[in-house]
């Protein structure tokens, strides 16, 4: 059970670590709304990532040939998700500013914390990627790859944890990027720095796949 739980951490933090889209949206939306909807957020992208490594223990390699044709649309489908909502995002803040409206938290685009776990869960959801991730890292570790019940089960529950404690700090990141550029400028500067990263990243979703 120990290995599981190792193997499990270190696939939660693999999938977890490079930032991408999803990464750099959460740290905008938190910077914006605050702590709260951050962590929302946060939970949200790691619930998709255990739903995911769960399919993977589960039949994952059974699950990549039936994934493999929607791949393109699917990741499509995240790159278009990302790109609206990045400039969404940068266009509200914009109009905000030029209403005085950036002074506050509340810059027009404020989301609950409810909501920011069910748009992060969805847009996590759109990347399959993350069931071939773990599923690959499960039939490389071949007969040592968790087989019983319980291995299964600490396997994914580690990999849970590991991209919520991940997610979680890009959170806190967004907190503290917010108390820090409180003024009118500083937050228009960072909501179009991180509008225009996400569009980037999102962009690279495709050209990459």
């Amino acid at each position: 059970m120990t290995a599981a739980l190792v193997a499990g951490l270190l696939a939660g933090y693999g999938i977890a670590i490079p930032v991408g889209g999803v990464g750099a949206y959460l740290v905008a939306v938190t910077a914006r709304n605050g702590w709260r909807t951050g962590a929302g957020a946060a939970l949200g992208v790691a619930t998709a990532d255990g739903v995911y490594a769960l399919l993977a223990v589960a039949g994952g390699s059974a699950l990549v040939p039936v994934l493999a044709p929607v791949m393109t649309p699917l990741r499509w489908a995240s790159a278009v998700v990302l790109a609206v909502l990045a400039v969404r995002a940068g266009w509200m803040a914009l109009a905000a500013y030029r209403t005085g409206g950036l002074a506050s938290r509340d810059d027009g685009g404020t989301l609950t914390p409810g909501r920011a776990y069910l748009t992060f869960l969805g847009i996590t959801t759109l990347n399959p990627m993350t069931v071939i991730y773990f599923a690959a890292l499960i039939l490389a570790t071949g007969p040592s790859a968790p087989a019983t019940p319980v291995d299964r089960t600490a396997f994914v529950l580690a990999a849970l944890v590991a991209s919520a404690s991940w997610q979680l700090f890009l959170a806190l990141g967004g907190t503290l990027l917010g108390r820090t550029l409180t003024g009118p400028r500083g937050r228009l500067g960072t909501a179009l720095a991180s509008s225009t990263l996400i569009v980037v990243l999102a962009v690279r979703l495709v050209v990459q796949g």
